[in-house]
């Protein structure tokens, strides 16, 4: 836990900002606040339907990113010292990225143990780095790594 203020006050300073960003956007949905662990609070925006949650979500999660970043540093903003991981998921979407980055990451990896060549993905973000290198992370047959400079850092599929 980060010193200064608890974890579940920045969940509720974070959980106010969005609730408020909302409202200002029209869009009517819930703010959840669940802590992860000692560390994280994962603050979850769901509607019913879910349908114009998409203008938070942007192309490839980008519009999501920005708005955890701004809503990390509203939090930040009313710290007297650090705070803790901030995550902010809209429409589960966090979820499902992962479990589709997982699905690809499967099959590049057959791809590889089939050819024999090691296979570079395309430019992602560091999340998505991450959940692609946990998707192979158990498969003994292939091996991850991460290369070149930000923004344009990406992985390496490669036989073991």
């Amino acid at each position: 836990m980060a010193e200064g203020i608890s974890l579940a006050e920045q969940g509720s300073i974070a959980k106010e900002f969005l609730t408020g960003l909302l409202a200002s956007m029209n869009i009517k949905a819930e703010v959840s606040v669940k802590e992860i662990d000692e560390e994280t609070v994962e603050l979850s925006v769901s509607a019913n339907p879910p349908t114009e949650l998409g203008v938070l979500v942007g192309p490839r999660g980008a519009t999501l990113q920005a708005l955890q970043e701004v809503t990390r540093t509203v939090v930040q903003s009313k710290s007297p010292s650090r705070t803790d991981r901030i995550l902010v998921d809209v429409a589960q979407y966090r979820e499902r990225r992962v479990a589709a980055l997982g699905r690809f990451a499967e099959q590049v990896a057959t791809e590889v143990i089939e050819t024999g060549e090691e296979r570079a993905l395309e430019p992602m973000s560091a999340a998505d780095r991450k959940a692609v290198h946990d998707a192979l992370t158990n498969n003994g047959a292939v091996m991850t790594r991460s290369e070149g400079e930000e923004p344009r850092r990406f992985v390496v599929v490669a036989p073991a």
